[in-house]
């Protein structure tokens, strides 16, 4: 998937010689979310070690544990070393911040001027959207041109592709093109149910906008556009993502949330519940009645009902940490979604719909599964794999 957008949460501020302890210790930033150690091949134990008296016993493993958490504690709090400095060295470390300030302010209006580069590109790309989805719906047909430039990218791709005759097609219509691109994504073809897929079939055009220059917030919108179908009213499912004013800590922009369109189900067609018919018997007649009831369940189209942020969910209601960590979990898997739809489907839908981006999907993943190691090798333990 595509390079994580960091997303709103509470003040986090950075470990610096004044709110970190004296005391270094390996403690991991996120501590509330259960980890899996690493094993690699260089610290693994060997067969005879398993007497050694040196190895690490349930009980000093918890010690251990304990030890770190007291000293997690510790960070974001003074050890004194900034206090301890002669007033004119604290007035440059004050210095320091304001200059900080400007190289924040520059980084906002970089990353503004980027945005609205975006907004151009975007505008001269139109042209070429409106032209795919001519084909796509079979309203034009394909060109001379257009069908020898693909037949060169497939040769490219693949050396032993024939090409196909090059001479100009009769308008086709390719069916079902969005719903095959999106369940051709890691992502999504996880969340699209056989039930959605009845629905999908009329999806006819992903379009991406950028909010106004003007807006309060800058974000971008996800529209959805459906032809007249037996599921809905909406002609359009709009999914606006939110950033941040300023720019987060890592220079990049923060999500802050997204707002959905609210969809208009059509009588007992709603996709993103369940019905069940349950007998509920009169405790003073003896009578039984039939009653539907409906549960909410897995749908795509949960998508445009977006979580709520933490700290607005903490501001409505008590929220645990386990419900927070689930919550949190939904909001990284939705704002990721729409960065790929933004920077990945619909720039390459064609790669969708042919499966041709699950290779470099997959390679992201695999890639994401390793941890760096050190260029040197000193004990010569790794060998090169064929």
């Amino acid at each position: 998937m595509s390079s994580n957008v960091p997303i709103a949460h509470g003040d986090i501020t950075a470990p610096t010689p004044q709110n970190t302890p004296l005391t270094h210790a390996p403690i991991a930033a996120g501590l509330s979310r259960p980890t899996v150690p690493d094993i690699s091949e260089d610290n693994e134990p060997a067969e005879d070690e398993s007497d050694d008296p040196l190895q690490i016993t349930g009980a000093q493993a918890a010690m251990l544990g304990l030890v770190q958490g007291r000293l997690a504690d510790l960070v974001g709090k003074s050890s004194g070393y900034i206090e301890s400095l002669p007033i004119e060295v604290k007035k440059s470390v004050e210095a320091l911040k304001g200059v900080q300030v400007k190289q924040n302010e520059l980084q906002n209006q970089y990353k503004r001027e980027c945005l609205e580069l975006e907004k151009k590109y975007l505008e001269l790309q139109k042209p070429l959207y409106e032209r795919r989805n001519a084909i796509i719906s079979g309203a034009a047909q394909a060109t001379k041109e257009e069908i020898e430039a693909g037949s060169q990218a497939s040769l490219k791709d693949d050396p032993l592709y024939t090409p196909l005759p090059s001479d100009e097609a009769t308008p086709a219509a390719i069916p079902e093109f969005w719903l095959t691109a999106l369940r051709n994504h890691v992502g999504l073809s996880e969340i699209i149910t056989e039930r959605d897929a009845g629905a999908l079939k009329n999806l006819i055009d992903i379009r991406l906008s950028y909010l106004p220059s003007d807006s309060p917030k800058p974000g971008f919108k996800i529209s959805f556009i459906f032809s007249p179908n037996e599921y809905f009213e909406n002609d359009v499912l709009d999914k606006t993502y939110l950033y941040q004013e300023e720019v987060g800590y890592a220079g990049d922009f923060v999500y802050d949330r997204a707002i959905g369109t609210e969809i208009k189900w059509k009588e007992e067609k709603d996709l993103t519940k369940e019905f069940e018919i349950k007998k509920q018997r009169n405790k003073n007649t003896n009578r039984t009645r039939l009653v539907r009831k409906a549960r909410p369940t897995d749908s795509f189209f949960n998508f445009f009902s977006p979580p709520v942020p933490p700290a607005e969910a903490e501001e409505s209601e008590d929220i645990d940490e386990e419900e927070l960590e689930e919550l949190e979990e939904k909001l990284e898997m939705d704002y990721q979604i729409g960065e790929d739809l933004k920077e990945k489907i619909i720039p390459r839908a064609i790669d969708y719909f042919t499966g041709k981006a699950l290779e470099y999907d997959v390679m992201d993943e695999d890639e994401d599964e390793f941890d760096e190691l050190d260029d040197e090798d000193e004990d010569g333990q790794f060998d090169d794999e064929v």
